[in-house]
């Protein structure tokens, strides 16, 4: 990391600072806390906002505009996902599920902002050396402004996140969901032409990050009475780099999961076109309905995931790992159902009468995507169990397996191939994931006390069993 970058980003740590220094006298009220279910209640209600707004982009892309439009709004976003992927280094879950508060915010957020500059110049790279035609690379590098937007405003939830406020991102995410929809579908329908869409979405995200986002991260910090003892450029410059070091594997990890995602789209648009990428985008964006809620109870659990590893509870892990599981499967199969018996007629309604010959595309999307569900769930835990290197490796075999199951379905079974090929990637991330999860509860002290109990349990049972003579 550069130096003056760092000075620059210790000087937004000391920001912070003196501002939670002048107001913690007066606000003696500490940050309540809220309860699981408040948190998962509240996420719910901001992510399923937050995903009919993105949805709703979608659906005004395919009303308004063409599939084509569609698919290089997709394209975009499949090009800058993984590499704000790999800048974020996932800090908002290590961030969250940081029980024993081994970095502080200013930390953090220095580190996103040094990435989040990184990410965009990268963007910048691969759209010039790709050669893409200039108006596909403009809205492109627009995706990539709001990506940025949306990373910084990351950091300050996941402050909120830790301190288990759920409530107030939700507020956030439903300004941002409701801005942007309506400024894309206002420019593509002023301009016919999807760059300026995305330049209004840009701009919305950019909005909420500077009236919304940023003060209720400092309201945090006050509230938390989270007050930085200060320190000098080079002992913060020392522990941004050790934080990013310790982040750098799983953000690895995370943009191989998203490049995983993603590599079936650049081999649909590259081998059958934009027109195909974007009926494939809007019919996989549909699961996001599942996602929400997901995503919503995932980011209510987390905390506590980390925190029973952390006290060295196995059983307490395993029993709502299990539970999360279970929800995942029960979601996953209602959407496969509901592919299956009138998936026609929703991508006919939702789209147009073009996107409704593909139910079949539609209903493997959905299995991929019910496997997707456990695999998310299982994805934290082992963020939780501090699993983060060891994730890199079982990312790397999903991005290989994706590569080669695209190159082998896709140019013989167009889209069908592509479906099945995410559902190759789904299916090693949650197998793989649960393996590595189970070794490293495994490894707790807890965890043999519980095994050497459960033995002694089974032998004693099989003692007394009736009708066993001894």
């Amino acid at each position: 990391m550069d130096r003056s970058v760092a000075d620059g980003h210790c000087a937004v740590g000391e920001l912070l600072t003196e501002q939670a220094s002048m107001t913690a006298e007066s606000d003696n009220q500490p940050f309540a806390r809220l309860s699981l279910r408040a948190n998962f209640s509240w996420t719910f209600v901001g992510n399923v906002v937050y995903a009919a707004c993105q949805w709703g982009m979608l659906m005004a892309l395919a009303k308004l505009g063409s599939p084509e439009m569609v698919g290089v709004f997709a394209l975009g976003l499949a090009i800058t996902a993984p590499v704000f992927m790999l800048s974020n280094l996932h800090l908002r879950t290590i961030q969250a599920t940081d029980a024993r508060q081994q970095y502080q915010f200013r930390d953090y957020l220095g580190v996103r902002l040094a990435t989040t500059t990184l990410a965009l110049l990268a963007i910048a790279g691969i759209v010039l050396a790709i050669g893409y035609p200039w108006q596909t690379s403009l809205t492109i590098f627009a995706v990539g402004c709001a990506k940025a937007c949306e990373s910084i405003s990351d950091i300050f939830y996941g402050l909120l996140q830790r301190l288990e406020r759920m409530d107030r991102i939700a507020w956030g995410m439903i300004l941002k969901g409701a801005m942007s929809l309506f400024a894309l579908a206002t420019g593509v329908y002023l301009s016919g032409s999807v760059l300026w869409g995305v330049v209004g979405m840009a701009g919305a995200w950019a909005t909420v990050l500077a009236v919304y986002d940023i003060p209720q991260g400092l309201s945090a910090v006050r509230g938390a009475s989270i007050v930085h003892p200060s320190a000098a450029p080079r002992q913060r410059m020392a522990v941004a780099r050790n934080l990013a070091w310790m982040a750098l594997p799983l953000g690895v990890g995370i943009m191989l999961v998203s490049l995983s995602t993603a590599i079936p789209r650049y081999f649909v648009e590259r081998m059958l076109g934009a027109e195909s990428l974007g009926i494939f985008a809007a019919i996989a964006s549909i699961q996001v309905a599942g996602t929400t809620v997901i995503g919503a109870l995932a980011a209510a659990a987390n905390p506590r995931l980390a925190q029973h590893y952390a006290d060295g509870n196995v059983r307490a892990f395993r029993a709502l790992l299990r539970n999360l599981v279970a929800i995942a499967v029960a979601l996953g199969g209602i959407g496969v159902l509901i592919a299956w018996l009138i998936g026609g007629w929703i991508l006919t309604m939702i789209y147009r009468p073009e996107y409704g010959a593909y139910n079949h595309i539609f209903v493997l999307v959905m299995i991929a995507a019910s496997v997707g569900y456990i695999g998310w769930f299982v994805g934290d835990a082992m963020t939780a169990v501090r699993r983060l290197r060891a994730q890199a490796f079982l990312f790397l075999a999903m991005t290989v397996a994706t590569i080669g199951a695209c190159a082998w379905l896709i140019p013989s079974f167009g889209l069908t191939g592509a479906a099945l090929a995410t559902m190759v990637t789904s299916v090693i991330h949650a197998v793989g994931g649960l393996l590595m999860v189970e070794h490293a509860l495994h490894a707790l002290p807890s965890a043999q006390e519980d095994d050497r109990e459960q033995t002694s349990w089974r032998r004693s049972i099989s003692q007394v069993r009736p009708g066993v003579k001894r």
